[in-house]
This record gives C-alpha cells, sequence and structure tokens, in this order.
C-alpha cells in the first residue's frame, strides 16, 4: 500500500508495520518500567530517611506500628538469640563467592528480666554473608553470641524467586533455605515473629554487604531514556525505510 504525505510517497508493507509496532510497543514498555523503577526507588530512599531522622526504635515499639508503614524503620535495641534457630539463606554471592546469609531469631533483652514471655514479638535479623563449604554436603559452622545489640534498617519485602522446597529441613541446626518467608519459619519459633527481616548494619561477626537500594533511581532514568530513545530510533528508520520521492522509486 502507497499513501501520498508530505509531498512524499510512503510505503506500507504489512509485516514490517506490525514488527516495528511490536518492537516500539515493547521498548515504550521497557522505558516505562524503567521509570516505575526509579520512582519506587526514590521513595524507598526518601521513606528510609524520614525513618532515620526520627530514630531508631526496638522489637516491642516495631510490633506496635501499622504494617503497612514500618518499611525501613531504624532499629538499635539489645537483643537475646533464641537458640538454636539459625537458618541459612542459600545461594548469596559475595565477591565473586558463593555462600550463605545467617538469618537468626532474637527477642528484646530488657535489662533485669529473664526471658520474654510466649506472647513477647520475636524478630528474624539477617547478621551477613559467611562463605559456603567446597561440597554442598557440608554446611558452615556458625557461631552466634547469646546477646548481641542490633543496629539495622527493617524491610518488609523478604522474599525472591523460589524454586523447589523453600526449608530443608534434617533435623538439625542450622537450616538451609532458599528465601525468607516469614510464615513458614514462625513454626520453629515459640512466639510471633514480626512480619520482616532486620539487616544488621554494622558488628556483625559475618560480612555485612546488604544495600537498601542496589540500583540509584538516576541509574534506572538513564535505562529509561535509553530504552526511548531505541524506540524513537525504531520509529526513524522504519519511516526512512519506507519514504519515497516519486511514483517511480516505488517500482524500483
Amino acid at each position: 500500500m502507497t499513501i501520498i504525505a508530505f509531498n512524499r510517497y510512503w510505503v506500507i508493507r504489512w509485516p514490517w508495520l506490525l514488527i516495528n509496532l511490536v518492537a516500539v510497543t515493547l521498548l515504550l514498555g521497557l522505558s516505562f518500567w524503567q521509570w516505575q523503577r526509579a520512582t519506587e526507588k526514590s521513595q524507598t530512599l526518601l521513606r528510609i530517611a524520614d525513618w532515620q531522622a526520627r530514630g531508631a526504635t526496638d522489637i516491642k515499639s516495631l510490633n506496635d506500628m501499622d504494617p503497612g508503614t514500618y518499611d525501613g524503620v531504624h532499629l538499635n535495641f539489645s537483643a537475646r538469640w533464641i537458640t538454636p534457630m539459625i537458618w541459612l539463606v542459600d545461594n548469596q554471592i559475595l565477591n565473586g563467592r558463593v555462600g550463605y546469609d545467617v538469618i537468626i531469631a532474637v527477642e528484646n533483652n530488657a535489662a533485669g528480666t529473664e526471658k520474654n514471655g510466649a506472647d513477647s514479638p520475636a524478630l528474624l535479623v539477617n547478621l551477613g554473608w559467611v562463605e559456603a563449604p567446597l561440597q554442598r554436603a557440608y554446611l558452615p559452622e556458625i557461631s552466634i553470641p547469646p546477646e548481641l545489640h542490633v543496629r539495622g534498617i527493617f524491610r518488609t519485602r523478604t522474599k525472591g524467586v523460589l524454586l523447589g522446597t523453600n526449608i530443608e529441613n534434617r533435623g538439625v541446626w542450622p537450616m538451609r533455605i532458599q528465601q525468607v518467608d516469614v510464615e513458614p519459619l514462625n513454626s520453629y519459633v515459640d512466639r510471633p515473629l514480626v512480619n520482616g527481616l532486620a539487616y544488621q548494619l554494622t558488628n556483625s561477626p559475618f560480612s555485612i554487604h546488604y544495600r537498601p537500594v542496589v540500583l540509584p533511581p538516576e541509574r534506572h532514568k538513564a535505562y529509561a531514556l535509553q530504552w526511548l530513545l531505541l524506540a524513537f530510533a525504531v520509529v526513524v528508520i522504519a519511516l526512512a525505510a519506507s519514504a519515497r520521492k516519486s511514483p517511480q522509486e516505488i517500482k524500483l
């Protein structure tokens, strides 16, 4: 099909038109997705900065908050490890080495108290990374102090992509898991767990590597612009390929 516009003849071939429409739609979708990611990252950083300005809290105060608002809360409290629970999050890579993130459950270690009651809340804490043994059949030996000071940040999004069974229960500790899912892990603890995960940011016997935002918003905006420019380039190339100055060129 041929149309005349802007003093030129335009040759439209439907298969190529559909291919270009699909390509442009896909590229625009990727651009919009990256822009959304930039917005989400900006909101996350603002929320974390706001919580930091309000000051740190402990498990009890965290548990009293609205679950829909406490993502990014800063924590600073004396804790007691709820023995013997240790979970190792599988397939964590740090500086090119394969290992595990060490997860434990803790309770408030209030001065002058023996032990918190069964109704008092507990919290999962990511203490950092430990290297995996060469043979997968073995797990690293983990030493946890009975009392520790939690200084970190609380996040509500803990789940990743799960392939297969989450918890590898051999009846001994530590247990290997694929992702931190609070509900099934709560069955091992004799008190309710706050729905989320605290990341220790200082003073850990393991390698701390957590960052609230891996890619900054500016990087996502750059990717969004890149996909948008590619969509524009596809349109320009398609127009240039279909433009003809005269009917004779169409026949050629």
